[in-house]
């Protein structure tokens, strides 16, 4: 019924509500369907039922409608309350439109009551994606029904700001755009920020379209379950990139497990363009890198050996080339590098974020440009490894001609 509403049908069911009448007709009908969502009480939804009738009843039989004056908020539904007293979850904020979702029981999307003050489902920010906008917090995946698959629509409009950041973006590649709306999904676990983990039986809808999820990776061991890599879905491709509202649904299994999705504006970054910010922010000075060389030479009280050296190599463990932009998370215990430019470009296509020396989490906000080792790159040419020397000297070790 609201969908079919003119301006000034919206305008006096706002109103009605002591709602902002002023904006867009897009923006109204965010508005008006958010109310329809979050606070339908008995008496709007007697309001809406009455404007729709009105306007499509004959102008012969029914009698132009009265003005009504802002009902008193006593007498409305318990979860509309002007005075602030029941929290509730923001629905709009500086530059962010959340989407608005039909119903709680026709979209299988949940929402938190009112009344709890549950902590919130939190993913874990991705180096690749610059998130822009906030569409649609982390919300809840409910069954409707008994059935193993589940479908959870939601419908949401794009902001004439948004679209334009969309429109105005670069291509990545042929067809895909460097501002994206992406969909992510995850546990619903509030202990600590999620990873994308997809349901099983996933498959998304947008539109009328559906749109490519990853699929798994084989795997080459015997008795090892192929994996699938989880990343944010971009649905920017089959999105109408107007004031026309978007339908999104989730089809999706339900084994016990809880899931949350989420809507983000995001901005795609490349690999060149994240080695480009760690050359800017990530460089450690030599000197500081010369003291940690001192620090790991020094005498280890655990052991009856004095290390006068340790051995560096100058081989790329990932691609077994010469470095060109030595590089190793602050976490790591070893001296030892490995190559920036081909362990972001490996990330870009499967992330891992695994160190290739020691396999330990070498996460993007923790790489370190070593300062030293890349003065000593360009010093030492005729030598594939060098040794660093108690005092934080280094010397070339080159192969013993026969």
């Amino acid at each position: 019924m609201v969908m079919s509403f003119r301006v000034s049908d919206l305008q006096m069911l706002l109103g009605f509500v002591g709602r902002s009448k002023s904006g867009l007709k897009h923006e109204l009908v965010t508005r008006a369907l958010q109310l329809v969502q979050f606070d339908c009480s008995p008496e709007l939804f007697k309001k809406i039922k009455e404007l729709y009738e009105t306007r499509y009843a004959k102008k012969s039989s029914e009698p132009v409608p009265q003005p009504h004056r802002p009902m008193d908020p006593l007498t409305m539904h318990s979860t509309y309350d002007r005075a602030g007293t029941v929290p509730r979850t923001p629905l709009s904020g500086p530059n962010i439109d959340y989407p608005v979702l039909y119903g709680k029981y026709l979209n299988g999307l949940g929402r938190l009551p009112a009344k709890t003050l549950k902590p919130e489902v939190r993913l874990v920010k991705l180096p690749f994606f610059n998130m822009l906008d906030e569409l649609l917090k982390p919300t809840e995946l409910v069954p409707q029904n008994s059935e193993k698959l589940q479908e959870s629509p939601c419908i949401f409009a794009l902001t004439p700001r948004q679209v334009e950041l969309i429109r105005n973006s670069r291509e990545l590649q042929p067809g895909i755009k460097a501002v994206q709306v992406v969909l992510r999904i995850c546990y619903s676990d509030t202990s600590s920020p999620q990873e994308d983990q997809y349901p099983p039986n996933i498959a998304v809808k947008v539109n009328h379209s559906y749109c490519s999820v990853p699929g798994y990776y084989p795997s080459n061991k015997p008795g090892v379950e192929p994996k699938r890599p989880c990343r944010p879905i971009n649905l920017t491709h089959l999105m109408y990139l107007s004031s026309a509202t978007n339908r999104i649904t989730v089809t999706w299994g339900n084994y016990g497990k809880s899931y949350s999705v989420a809507l983000y504006l995001v901005r795609q970054l490349t690999s060149s363009e994240l080695l480009q910010r760690l050359k800017t922010i990530g460089v450690k000075h030599p000197e500081l890198c010369k003291a940690l060389v001192k620090e790991k030479l020094r005498l280890d009280p655990d052991s009856e050996i004095a290390t006068t050296g340790v051995r560096v190599s100058l081989i790329c463990p990932l691609v077994k080339m010469r470095l060109s932009v030595p590089c190793r998370a602050e976490t790591c215990a070893h001296l030892q590098c490995f190559d920036a430019v081909f362990y972001l470009q490996m990330n870009e296509k499967k992330p891992t974020w695994t160190c290739p020396v020691c396999d330990k989490p070498a996460p993007y906000d923790q790489l370190v440009i070593d300062g030293l080792l890349s003065k000593i790159l360009s010093e030492c040419q005729d030598a594939d490894e060098i040794e660093y020397l108690v005092d934080g000297s280094w010397c070339p070790i080159r192969a013993e001609k026969e």
